[in-house]
Formats: C-alpha cells, sequence, structure tokens
C-alpha cells in the first residue's frame, strides 16, 4: 500500500494538509456568505474598468482557442485534464481550454475588484464553490476518462458509481469518500512504534516508548499532538514515523494521546487541558527520574503547550527545559484563508452552537475543510468513486484524516477566542488557572519549524512565534506542506529545510538570506535537541515505574476510540 507513484504522494499530502488540526474556528454563516457574495458582485458591477480588461483578454483568448493556436494549458499539479483526449480530441482540447481560460479571468477579476487581502481570500474562497464545480471534468459527457471506462466495462462502472453515491448519502454526509480505511488499524499498521501506556487520566493517555538502544539521553521528550484528529501522524509507520526516529537516536519518548471527548465532556476548556498535560508531564519526570524534561507541541496542540508554559513561567515553575513548535501559530495576524472565513459574528454563533451540542463535530468540520480544496478533496473523489466507478484509494495518511476526533465546547470557545482575538500576544490576555500569560517570560531554548507551502498555518505565522518567546529561538523552514512536514523522513529524496541563525523581524528578509539544506529537518531537529536532552545512561529494562506501572501496549485504548457526535 505504500508503492505509489510521488504524484500521488503528492496530492495526497496536499489533501492531508488542508483536512489537518488547525484550530477549528467557525466558518462563515449562511448570512455572511450571502453578504460576501453580494460585495464581490457589487464590486464587479462598480468596476467597468477591470470589467472591460478582463473580458477583452478572455475574448482574445477564446478566439485563439478556436483556432488551435493558444497555449492554455492547466496549472502544475492540476491532474484534471492528463487524459490524452484533451490534447488530441480536437474537441475537448477546446473545452477545457476555454474552461480554464475562463477560470483564469474570473479569478483575475477577483483580484482586480477586492479591496483587501481578506476581502480576496473570502471571495476567491466563495467564487471557488462555483467556478470549480463547473468543470467539465465533472460531468460524465465532458469526461472522456470517465466515457471510455464505462464504454470498456460495458457500463459497469456507471453501475458501481450510483453504488458508491447512494453509500456517500448514506453514511458520508453527501460527501465522496476520500479513502477506503480499513486496512490501517493503529497498533497493527500503524502506531506501530514499541511502548506502552503508563498512565491515563480522563483526558490524556501517556505512552512512553521502548529505547531503541542500550543507552538513552537522561531528560526525557514529551510530545502534545493536536486535540483535533489523533497522534498517530507523528507514529505513521515504521520509517516513516517522527518518534520512531526520535526513538532511534537515543531520545526517552513520551507521547500524549488524548481522549476522544463526547457531549458529556462539554466543561472541558484550556485550563483542563493543561492540567491533564502536567499530571503527564509528573509521571513522565518521575518515571525517568529526571528533574525536567523537553517539550514539543504541534499545531493546536502549541497552542495548549504555549499556555502551559505561559502558565508555569508565571509561577517560576522550571520543569521544562527547552521547547519544540510544529507548525504552531501563536500570533494570528497574518491573513490565511481560514482566517477569512471567520469573523466575530461567525464565532460567537458557532460558540453558541458547540455548547447547545457539548462539543465540535470533527466529521462536520473535516467537511468544511475539505471545500477549502474542491478540486483535491471533494471533485477528485466525485470523478474517481462516481464517474469512474472506482473503490477510493488506501493511503495512511488520508486514513489518519478521517479518523476525525470532536473537540469539546469549552476548549473550542477558548480555542477560538485566542485565535480572533491574537490574544497569546497580548501579555496578560489569556489567563490559565488563574495565571495571566505572558509569553515573553517564556524564557527557554525554542526550536520553531514551519513549512513552506502550508495554507492552514501559513510559515511566516509559525515565524512570529520567535518575537513572542523570551528565550533564545531557531527558526527553520520545511519545504513541504502542514502534514508532510510530520511525515518527513531522513529517507526523505526530496526533504529538504531552509536554516537562518539570524531571526529577524521580517520573515521574508530571513528567507531570502536562508541557506538550503537537503534532507529532512529532523535530523537537524535531532541534532539541535540532543545539546539540550543531558548525557546518556543506561536505559531501563522495563518501561513505567512502580508508582507508573504498564497499564497496556502502545497505542493504548482512547486512540482506538471513533468520533462520537451528539
Amino acid at each position: 500500500m505504500q508503492n505509489v507513484t510521488e504524484p500521488i504522494e503528492d496530492l495526497f499530502g496536499s489533501i492531508a494538509e488542508t483536512l489537518s488540526d488547525a484550530v477549528p474556528l467557525a466558518p462563515l454563516t449562511a448570512g455572511q456568505r450571502a453578504a460576501a457574495a453580494g460585495r464581490l458582485l457589487r464590486n464587479i458591477a462598480t468596476s467597468p474598468a477591470a470589467i472591460a480588461r478582463r473580458t477583452a483578454e478572455l475574448t482574445a483568448e477564446l478566439g485563439e482557442i478556436a483556432v488551435g493556436r493558444s497555449d492554455v494549458a492547466p496549472e502544475p499539479g492540476d491532474r484534471r485534464f492528463s487524459h490524452q483526449a484533451w490534447t488530441d480530441n480536437p474537441f475537448y482540447k477546446r473545452l477545457g481550454q476555454s474552461y480554464l481560460a475562463w477560470r483564469k479571468s474570473f479569478y483575475d477579476l477577483i483580484e482586480d475588484v477586492e479591496p483587501d487581502e481578506k476581502a480576496r481570500l473570502r471571495a476567491r474562497f466563495l467564487a471557488a464553490l462555483a467556478v470549480e464545480a463547473a468543470a467539465p471534468t465533472n460531468a460524465l459527457l465532458g469526461n472522456p476518462a470517465a466515457l471510455e471506462a464505462a464504454l470498456n466495462s460495458g457500463g459497469r462502472t456507471l453501475v458501481d458509481g450510483a453504488r458508491h453515491a447512494l453509500w456517500s448519502l448514506r453514511h458520508n454526509g453527501g460527501m465522496p469518500a476520500m479513502v477506503d480505511t480499513r486496512p490501517f488499524v493503529a497498533g497493527e499498521t500503524i502506531a506501530m512504534t514499541p511502548g506502552a501506556v503508563v498512565f491515563r487520566n480522563e483526558v490524556l493517555e501517556l505512552i512512553q516508548y521502548a529505547p531503541a538502544d542500550k543507552k538513552v539521553h537522561s531528560r526525557p521528550l514529551l510530545i502534545v499532538p493536536p486535540q483535533i484528529n489523533k497522534f498517530y501522524i507523528l507514529d505513521l509507520a515504521p520509517g516513516r514515523s517522527l518518534v520512531e526516529y526520535a526513538v532511534s537516536r537515543g531520545q526517552q519518548a513520551f507521547m500524549i494521546s488524548w481522549r476522544n471527548p463526547t457531549p458529556e465532556m462539554r466543561e472541558w476548556d484550556l485550563d483542563t487541558y493543561v492540567d491533564a498535560i502536567e499530571e503527564a508531564l509528573d509521571a513522565t519526570l518521575e518515571i525517568t527520574g529526571s528533574a525536567d524534561c523537553n517539550i514539543m507541541g504541534v499545531c493546536a496542540g502549541g497552542i495548549t503547550t504555549a499556555s502551559l508554559l505561559g502558565h508555569l513561567a508565571a509561577v517560576g515553575d522550571e520543569r521544562i527545559n527547552a521547547v519544540t513548535f510544529l507548525v504552531t501559530v501563536l500570533d494570528w495576524d497574518t491573513p490565511s484563508t481560514v482566517a477569512s472565513l471567520t469573523s466575530g459574528p461567525s464565532v460567537a454563533a458557532s460558540i453558541q452552537q458547540a455548547k447547545a451540542r457539548g462539543i465540535v463535530d470533527g466529521a462536520e468540520l473535516s467537511r468544511f475543510f475539505a471545500w477549502m480544496r474542491p478540486n483535491d478533496l471533494v471533485w477528485n473523489y466525485w470523478v474517481n468513486n462516481y464517474l469512474l466507478g472506482k473503490n477510493p484509494p488506501a493511503f495512511d495518511v488520508l486514513a489518519w484524516n478521517v479518523d476525525s476526533t470532536n473537540l469539546p465546547a469549552g476548549l473550542h470557545e477558548d480555542f477560538s477566542n485566542i485565535a480572533v482575538g491574537n490574544a497569546l500576544t497580548k501579555p496578560g490576555e489569556v489567563v490559565v488557572k488563574g495565571d495571566h500569560v505572558d509569553l515573553s517570560h517564556v524564557k527557554l531554548d525554542a526550536y520553531i519549524v514551519g513549512a513552506e507551502t502550508d495554507h492552514i498555518t501559513p510559515w511566516q505565522a509559525c515565524y512570529r512565534t520567535a518575537h513572542l518567546l523570551g528565550g533564545n529561538c531557531e527558526f527553520v523552514l520545511s519545504s513541504s506542506g502542514h502534514v508532510q512536514v510530520m511525515v518527513n523522513p531522513p529517507d526523505n529524496p526530496k526533504a529538504r529545510f531552509f536554516t537562518n541563525p539570524v531571526v529577524g523581524n521580517d520573515a521574508e528578509d530571513w528567507l531570502e538570506s536562508a541557506t538550503e539544506q537537503q534532507g529532512s529537518w529532523w535530523v537537524h531537529w535531532v541534532d539541535w535537541l540532543e545539546q539540550r536532552s543531558g548525557a546518556k545512561r543506561n536505559a531501563r529494562a522495563k518501561l513505567g515505574s512502580a508508582a507508573h506501572p504498564v497499564i497496556e501496549a502502545a497505542p493504548g485504548s482512547y486512540v482506538k476510540a471513533t468520533a462520537c457526535s451528539p
């Protein structure tokens, strides 16, 4: 199941990137969507010069297409028009080029008439819902590959497609399934790094991983994954597991596995999760006999980690030695599509809905994120499942994506308020366990990772973390996307990253003078971590301790619980 071509892996990485664990803010309400669409139409109507220019350009291009002289082609990575008919058949060639020319003209017009970046991002998102749906490849007669498959199969592909569509209506909210999850079972084919659950409370399980060598570093590493989706993206499969690699380098690694909350757990908020991490931290230190540990926070887990560190700094607690933030946004002032689709009223409405239901449904959130990338995440599977009559692929990253988890109403409200108010950039604005958080008082060495093509947590926003913390910070930029950065083994031939010891005020200036390094940032990170992990000592023969005995084998029970909707 891993013997797939690099282009397919790239596509799956792009899909995973969108369905990942960004802070779940509220999408626009129906009224706000209508208002945004109305504003776009008004701006277009009151911009006759832009309309005239784009219309003239499109008319000229359509003329070139009609006589066969156009060089309009799909964008790199757009596989919708890969069938030979789009090149060789005069009708399909002109049909495809005409659509692509119109599509470009419409998106260019949005750039012309929308006055600010947030408005452009919002308008482009709304326009894409219609523009990408209009692609000829989404209809049977406009898709030569589907017609060919139907002819060759005697219509069997159409029957199978209808069966898949009926299943989607019954079981998947009308969305085409994007993955066959059956081959992927936690502890059997994924999340396989040896270890054991050595602590459990109602919020989390703590996994201690077995040492890979006779010697380990004395200071342990505690990993805090995001609360949306499950931890095993960091332990996906042998050879593609970040935690496996860390263990192979002598790290005493501990992983938090979050419980999937139900509506009865609606009151769980940021304080609840910080309390639970502190209990896991105490267990980690007791088991290893260390006075302190290093910590890694990933995406939304990084926001929780920053809140914990702010609380510990406020009370003078020195149990954390150094911190890693992986694709984590703490400063929300950088424009992004996610941010453009939220506002005060939409967040307030989402908070009230979550309070009434008790949770934010992980499956619903995944469907919302799917429509942010309609070609990759919706229409690609519409064509595959319904027009071609194929089963969705079996791929572990996608299986992880759809293994969604809920978010309790309390934590959703705290996360939403932090993001919309950009509260972690304002000393004292966030209060954790009664203590006002000021990240400038977090004077730890920090390793901060961004991903170059990440549109969920833009790397420029991740870069700003270095200017919020009070310690020595190193920023590293991986060439990959949001999820690909987490599944980036050293033997990946395409892996590269950028380093620059001077972390100035401007992210783009940093990149301009950065050095490109071949290989995975994992190696660079563990090199950095080793300098802060203490001397090596003999690894203990058994996991756990007398105070914290082994409860069960990794990956534990919480990771196996399915999402429970109200």
